[in-house]
């Protein structure tokens, strides 16, 4: 297996990509091709005193930022490594490609390169939250912003079977985010959507509303990507403050010092449950081939459970399913 990494998308490229592909070849026994500025990648490479054969790397001279206009970038800078690495991942010289870079240049060489899965209307990036039953998935998490019904159905058609797949969970339920429980609930496209996924091939249990998130009372939440990103950074500061909250607490004095020292593994083990690091990437789900979008301040922890992700997306049949599901 062969997994495409964009070694100089995000904020930490290229050291955090180079190391985690060090680390992953290893305990994976995955190939990894490094995209990006040959003579940068070798010389970040060569601080691992790395002398395998597993990692190669393929040169690409510009990079996208963040502040260009992702569609018109993809089309006019060639030689991006998001680019290079798309058209290789086209091209069948890997199984998968990751990026840590500009969300939108990654949703574009997803849909323009890879090209989507026929019948699927529009592909969706899918994140995993954390909630208090584990990992839920937020699908479409801000790749589509003005959506129709049929769009959240299918949404909730591949969210269902990644989850299926690749987090072994059986018979996913999928819940659409509403302002009520209740089917009435919703503005017009809630209203529209409802009846169709309930004869949509899931196990859909309704409307769910904004505290069900963290509850975790679906294993997928189907919404457009305007609420998705809002519930998703909403997620991602609510997990800043309270970690922040906490430490101040027991940093006050003496005394609550020495109770941080009595809950100290408890804590981890929270602080493990609301780090992104630990989902690795959001999937790019609705293309031909596996893309996955990593978070833009990866460390190297993060962008090596991205790859774990890559490698069990190619490994499980989520393509394959995808396109016997959507019609």
């Amino acid at each position: 297996m062969k997994i495409i990494i964009d070694a100089m998308g995000g904020d930490n490229a290229p050291s955090a990509p180079v190391e985690a592909a060090v680390k992953a070849v290893k305990e994976f026994g995955v190939d990894i091709v490094l995209v990006g500025d040959t003579d940068i990648v070798r010389k970040e490479l060569s601080k691992y005193g790395y002398q395998g054969n597993e990692i190669t790397i393929a040169h690409a001279d510009d990079v996208i930022s963040n502040h260009e206009e992702p569609a018109k970038a993809v089309r006019s800078k060639k030689t991006a490594s998001v680019v290079v690495a798309a058209n290789m991942l086209k091209n069948g010289e890997g199984d998968a490609m990751l990026s840590m870079g500009n969300t939108g240049a990654l949703l574009a060489s997803g849909l323009l390169i890879v090209g989507r899965i026929k019948g699927v209307l529009r592909p969706a990036l899918a994140t995993l939250l954390p909630s208090a039953k584990g990992p839920k998935m937020l699908i479409d998490a801000g790749a589509n912003t003005n959506c129709k019904a049929e769009n959240l159905v299918q949404f909730g058609i591949m969210g269902s079977i990644y989850m299926k797949n690749v987090l072994n969970i059986v018979n996913p339920t999928v819940g659409l985010m509403s302002n009520g429980e209740e089917e009435g609930k919703g503005d017009d496209l809630t209203k529209e959507t409802f009846p169709l996924l309930k004869e949509a091939p899931v196990n859909f249990i309704g409307n769910i509303e904004g505290r069900d998130v963290m509850e975790g009372t679906a294993d997928v939440i189907t919404c457009d990507g305007f609420v998705g990103n809002v519930i998703l950074k909403t997620v991602e500061g609510m997990g800043h403050v309270v970690s922040q909250k906490v430490k101040d607490i027991f940093m006050k004095g003496l005394l609550t010092k020495i109770g941080a020292l009595f809950v100290m593994k408890g804590l981890d083990d929270f602080k493990q449950t609301m780090d992104y690091r630990e989902y690795g990437g959001a999937p790019l789900l609705g293309t031909k081939k596996p893309v996955i979008k990593g978070h833009g301040s990866s460390d190297s922890k993060a962008v090596f459970s991205a790859i774990y992700q890559a490698k069990k997306f190619v490994e499980t049949n989520v393509i394959d399913e995808i396109v016997n599901n959507i019609n």
